[in-house]
């Protein structure tokens, strides 16, 4: 998950010289910044298991010194579940089939500064499926299950599968199945992942529902749930836009979000002016003026985040304040959310998930079995 973010950051630094090498550095207690809890090294936010976090605080700072979460590592007795790829060729599904791909970065277009000029050319892509089945799985069951963007496009990353073997084991999270979905190629504007992740429909959940999930099924005689509170869908980066996307427009679907980097940002493509914004407009106009959904959010960022990663200067591409934005608007809305700040971390805050994706991964499940999402 952690290799195609790697590749975009190289890559938009190589194609684009005007970036900055290093992010500017972001204080937690900046006057744009939202109110926060300083947590001790090492330590976590309560869970709020209860559903109560709306009540309390529900920003947190951690960092900058990380004390990797043991749920990372293998623990002697603790059962393990079963870890399978395949692979889903574009020209055998309905959606995304042609891909598209772009050979140069786009031009800021002269009549609309909040979009680029693109060319691009179809492509046939793979895309490589991993699925973890937990030991606890019972032959038959409708099973939970959880989405994350960005999967391995190689041999299994197994330190999901690690944590939520050891997470299962402790009755902390329930018995979920997870499905690591590698993007379809490329970044950003004119490119499949961009494609996929970043444009405001509902069109990515779709695929997902017709293409993905039933071969899941079929390939590992599972049946997953179709109740929306027992799916969770993670991503980061553009991953992470993904996913609140994926559950807010497809919210008969999905109701538990996972992001970190999450890119609020304006990166979708082609312009579509009934989003104007891109995600940017989640915490500009859609979130405040829209009722609440049901929606369970985690989002955290690094205080060395991504700002202008691109050649667009239309005030929307700060990912430090698009994550501060939400988390007010998330707030004064009443959602149930949790939010991390990571002191001395960039981009994909790798140092930091390395503390807290375990407790983070519990949180967005809590509650489930017990209640419906408010």
């Amino acid at each position: 998950m952690l290799k195609p973010l790697m590749l975009l950051l190289v890559g938009t630094v190589a194609m684009i010289p005007t970036v900055p090498a290093q992010s500017p550095i972001r204080k937690f207690d900046a006057p744009d910044a939202p109110s926060f809890t300083v947590l001790k090294t090492g330590e976590d936010p309560p869970i709020h298991a209860d559903g109560k976090a709306i009540d309390v605080q529900n920003n947190f700072v951690i960092g900058p010194e990380y004390v990797p979460a043991p749920e990372n590592q293998v623990i002697d007795g603790v059962p393990r579940g079963m870890v399978r790829q395949f692979k889903i060729d574009s020209r055998q599904t309905k959606i995304f089939n042609p891909g598209i791909a772009r050979k140069q970065f786009g031009t800021v277009d002269p009549k609309n500064p909040k979009t680029l000029i693109v060319e691009t050319h179809e492509i046939d892509f793979e895309r490589q499926i991993t699925v973890y089945v937990p030991a606890q799985h019972q032959a038959g069951s409708t099973t939970p299950f959880m989405v994350v963007h960005d999967g391995p496009k190689g041999k299994p990353n197994l330190a999901l599968p690690r944590i939520l073997d050891n997470l299962i084991a402790q009755e902390r999270i329930p018995p979920i199945v997870l499905i690591q979905m590698a993007n379809g190629g490329g970044d950003a504007q004119g490119h499949q992942r961009g494609r996929e992740y970043d444009n405001m429909s509902g069109l990515f959940a779709e695929y997902i529902e017709t293409e993905v999930l039933p071969r899941v099924e079929e390939k590992y005689q599972l049946k997953l749930t179709k109740d929306p509170e027992g799916r969770a869908v993670m991503g980061s980066s553009s991953g992470g836009s993904a996913a609140l996307i994926m559950a807010w427009f497809r919210n008969d679907l999905y109701r538990r979000v996972l992001t970190t980097s999450g890119t609020f940002v304006n990166q979708a493509w082609p312009f579509d002016p009934e989003y104007p914004d891109g995600a940017w407009g989640f915490h500009k106009t859609i979130l405040p003026n829209s009722p609440k959904k049901p929606i369970r959010l985690f989002i955290s960022v690094g205080d060395r985040d991504l700002l202008n990663p691109n050649v667009m200067r239309d005030g929307m591409h700060d990912w430090v304040a698009a994550n501060h934005r939400m988390a007010e608007v998330l707030k004064s809305k009443g959602y149930e959310y949790q939010y991390l700040f990571c002191r001395n971390s960039g981009h994909g805050i790798r140092n930091a998930k390395a503390q807290f994706l375990p407790h983070a991964i519990e949180w967005v499940w809590a509650g489930y079995g017990e209640r419906a999402i408010k």
